[in-house]
């Protein structure tokens, strides 16, 4: 029974949720475009939404950033440039640690403004709600497994989790057996990360893909106005 829950939580799950994030994100862009967007709010207690947010976004492309370079970069190509496996768990402990109190305080911040605010609260769908909550779980959740990493230093277990997601996305279909003797708050870990890939496209988070990235490399600024200045006719 066991081996069957790992089989299917870390060997069948992986695949439903990655083809519902990119088929669902794709047909939500494709028939609800009025709905890509973040839902701002930020006319209501703006300090406290600006304060947690930019703590929040930085925190959490730190994390993300550093979750795809750790686990889906090839052990082979750390070993040529000579970084060890225990100074990645410590880089990851490090950074991620650091990353990940900065989000929290952000998290906690807009946890606390939008359901104490009746006024956010009230312009506050429940996806909204519970994908917030969400992240505040996975977030205490990676925090932890920061606790049971210091007993394993060597970075021998860190390699498990990259041999599985590199096994996921490489359609390795024994990959689940990387982390079937891993601490349950890893595999709690891996669950509900995998899930709030599976939620993505049904809630506000796919304003991600909207990231004006372009903005870096544009050529001119959007020329605005008032109407005090515009000529006659105009």
């Amino acid at each position: 029974m066991a081996d069957y829950a790992n089989h299917l939580l870390f060997g069948w799950y992986p695949y439903l949720c990655l083809t519902v994030f990119l088929l669902g994100s794709a047909i939500r862009f494709d028939r609800e475009q009025y709905s890509w967007r973040s839902g701002s709010s930020q006319l209501l207690r703006r300090k406290q939404l600006m304060w947690g947010s930019n703590l929040f976004h930085v925190g959490i492309l730190i994390i993300f950033l550093g979750h795809c370079v750790g686990l889906l970069t090839p052990i082979a190509i750390f070993d040529a440039l000579g970084v060890s496996h225990s100074f990645k768990q410590m880089l990851a402990i490090v950074v991620g640690g650091t990353a990940g109190l900065m989000c929290l305080v952000g998290i906690v911040l807009l946890t606390q403004r939008r359901l104490t605010d009746p006024r956010i609260r009230a312009t506050s769908s429940f996806s909204d709600i519970a994908i917030l909550l969400m992240l505040f779980a996975q977030l205490l959740l990676g925090l932890s497994t920061i606790f049971v990493s210091l007993g394993h230093l060597d970075g021998h277990e860190m390699v498990k989790f990259m041999n599985w997601a590199q096994g996921v996305l490489t359609l390795q279909t024994d990959a689940w057996l990387n982390v079937v003797d891993v601490s349950p708050i890893f595999k709690l870990h891996l669950v509900l990360g995998m899930t709030i890939f599976l939620v993505f496209p049904f809630t506000r988070l796919v304003h991600v893909w909207s990231a004006p990235v372009w903005y870096l490399g544009r050529q001119g600024y959007q020329v605005v106005r008032s109407r005090k200045t515009l000529p006659a006719g105009e």
